[in-house]
């Protein structure tokens, strides 16, 4: 019988996430995810909670209003400009540029236009606004180790966990 997902159990799996208007494919995370349940929410809590009581095999598809968890989206976080006032480093669609305002407050903007004349970039997240779906696939769920729970994922054999690390700052 397998095992089901619950506080301290240690669970692989793989998952993408796919515009649920569009159908198009926004990420997928191909090689196994490892985490604790109840211990490490690598995830959104949505998710997290779907996957209470699944087990190794199951595919299940959770839909996340992306507007819940970032907000909507805000127009006045998009930016464009005139091609040479961009630096050569960040003219390549999918750049992650941190900008910082006069207040000394941070965000980070992805490049998402680029053409010839012009650039923009968005201070969004890519989910906002956007209804999107997980695709999660359980690959493994087993008794979690002490040292899985202490670290809150996989832990490499023969690794040494420092305690000091482990202590909320």
């Amino acid at each position: 019988m397998n095992e089901a997902i619950r506080e301290g159990k240690f669970v692989e799996l793989t998952y993408k996430v796919t515009d649920r208007k569009t159908g198009h494919m926004l990420t997928r995370v191909e090689f196994p995810l490892g985490y604790v349940h109840g211990h490490n929410e690598i995830l959104a809590p949505t998710v997290h909670m779907q996957l209470e009581g699944k087990a190794a095999g199951d595919v299940i598809d959770v839909v996340i209003d992306g507007n819940q968890i970032f907000g909507p989206r805000d127009e006045s976080l998009v930016f464009s400009d005139a091609i040479e006032n961009v630096p050569e480093e960040y003219r390549q669609v999918g750049t992650s540029i941190l900008m910082e305002n006069d207040r000394g407050q941070t965000r980070s903007f992805l490049v998402t236009h680029l053409d010839d004349e012009r650039l923009t970039v968005d201070g969004n997240n890519p989910l906002s606004g956007r209804e999107v779906v997980f695709t999660l696939e359980i690959l493994t769920v087993r008794d979690a180790s002490d040292d899985e729970i202490k670290a809150g994922g996989a832990v490499a054999a023969g690794a040494a966990i420092d305690p000091a690390l482990l202590r909320p700052v």
